[in-house]
């Protein structure tokens, strides 16, 4: 889920295809002549959706034959990796196709009385409201640690570049957006097959979208905010229910569509639910995982970049021990996790997994961290690091657009966009780079931020957390800090 509306977590926040579309989409799966439905098909249930993966290479009509078999339908295949969005009104679909094969998170749900639907919390607030004809680039405190006026002195990115958001949406009028953002290239993907109507991708309940579009590329215009990229693209791919869910047959078919349209890189500011740790060893889980990976890793092949939060629970993600919040879409049940338990996406090979730091260039206390599970570091805020005000009042968190205004939020989710912006920075100085090259860069030009000597930022004696590893690679900081400014140099 975004992590600006996680209500459990320790967090400081507010947690389709179209003609062209990688995947196929259809009412009811076209099998062949000689393929029937099994006979033992029963429907008295509600209609539920399934993720199955199957072996690479399998076809289309073999993939339908198979589903057809086991009591579904598929509603999207993408063959690249032979992925598929399944629906079923047979309760045994699972058992039948396989508990290794298929999975179902509205299942999941089923099984126990979900929590009600997150709102975000109070750190996403709105500060203002209209066309934003006051300049409020003095309160973006986050963009004079990561050197972005000095950047726009030479770039502000190309408009070959585009960045996609995978996110709650991303408002089409606001005023810092309306110009960067690509309707064209944007879709909603919250039944698992993407959708490119406007009403399937724009915001409905959540702001954290918004707010995270605006860090990457709202105008620099002299009016509100300006991000860290204003001269590149966005596309609005919306994976986040309106119950604040970004199940993983969303997730799936936002990187799917983000390869297909041939986007640069993704920000993605959530984890997949129902589990803030995915475990590969684990019946449901690996098929969850497995879908992912092949998700990602064909999005790297395509050549887009992924970026994503590392997420605000304040653990260490190399040695995690426990979760405590998981399922996160019916009573949690606290179990014990170890490293083949990962949050995804940011745990995934071909990721940038992004560490927050606040006004004081340390980490936040949210914020998740750990040797060799994060890559970089940027702005997300912290409450308790507070910038320096010497003329204009700022506010720790991090000042971006929300819908019909401007809001603060604090949060990896903030983060993350930072990093986005940098990358399509890079992108755009450097064009023929592989998604490879540019994390390599990303990493090679951040400012080194050192484990800091006393880490209690409760000020009770006991450190809050342990910084392992040394000045030029750690695990709060990973690499360092992106700098924009370095971005753009030729």
């Amino acid at each position: 889920m975004p992590l600006l509306r996680r209500a459990r977590a320790v967090a400081v926040s507010a947690a389709l295809l179209a003609t062209g579309c990688a995947a196929v989409t259809t009412p009811a799966w076209a099998a062949p002549d000689d393929v029937t439905t099994s006979s033992d098909c029963i429907q008295p249930g509600p209609v539920l959706r399934y993720l199955v993966v199957l072996e690479p290479g399998t076809s289309e009509p073999l993939a339908g034959a198979e589903v057809a078999a086991a009591c579904g339908e598929v509603a999207a295949y993408h063959p690249e990796i032979a992925v598929a969005v399944v629906t079923s009104a047979d309760p045994g679909f699972g058992r039948k196709f396989g508990l290794d094969r298929a999975y179902s998170a509205q299942a999941e749900a089923l099984a126990a009385p979900p929590p009600a639907r997150r709102d975000e919390v109070a750190s996403s607030r709105a500060s203002g409201t209209g066309g934003g004809a006051v300049d409020r680039t003095a309160e973006q405190w986050d963009m004079d640690l990561i050197r972005a006026a000095e950047a726009h002195a030479i770039s502000t990115g190309s408009r070959d570049v585009v960045v996609g958001v995978l996110d709650s949406g991303i408002d089409p009028t606001h005023p810092d957006l309306v110009g960067a953002l690509d309707p064209e290239l944007s879709a909603g993907c919250t039944t698992g097959v993407a959708d490119p109507t406007p009403a399937a991708w724009s915001p409905t309940r959540s702001a954290h979208g918004t707010h995270v579009a605006g860090t990457i590329a709202a105008a620099d215009d002299g009016r509100g905010t300006t991000g860290v990229a204003p001269g590149v693209r966005i596309a609005s791919v919306k994976v986040v229910d309106d119950d604040g869910y970004i199940y993983p047959e969303y997730a799936v078919c936002g990187f799917m569509w983000a390869a297909t349209r041939g986007m640069t890189i993704t920000n993605n500011s959530y984890f997949i639910d129902p589990w803030v740790f995915t475990c590969q060893n684990k019946v449901g889980q690996s098929v969850v995982y497995e879908a992912v990976r092949r998700a990602v890793d064909h999005a790297a092949g395509r050549g887009v970049l992924t970026v994503a939060a590392a997420g605000n629970g304040a653990v260490d993600l190399s040695k995690p021990g426990r979760d405590a919040q998981s399922p996160t879409n019916a009573d949690a049940k606290p179990r014990a996790v170890d490293s083949t338990c990962l949050v995804l996406p940011a745990q995934l090979r071909n990721v940038v997994a992004v560490s927050s730091v606040g006004a004081a260039k340390v980490k936040a206390g949210y914020s998740s961290y750990g040797l060799g599970a994060v890559d970089v570091t940027a702005p997300g805020g912290d409450r308790k690091q507070e910038p320096a005000n010497d003329e204009e009042q700022q506010q720790p968190c991090v000042l971006s657009t929300v819908p019909s205004g401007y809001g603060y939020s604090c949060g990896t989710s903030m983060a993350a966009p930072h990093v986005s912006g940098v990358a399509a920075l890079l992108a755009s100085t450097h064009p023929e780079a592989t998604p490879n090259e540019l994390s390599r860069m990303l990493n090679a030009q951040a400012e080194t931020l050192p484990c800091p000597a006393d880490y209690d930022l409760n000020g009770t004696g006991v450190q809050d957390a342990y910084c392992t590893g040394y000045s030029e690679y750690n695990g709060f900081y990973g690499h360092g800090m992106v700098d924009a400014a370095a971005a753009v140099q030729e």
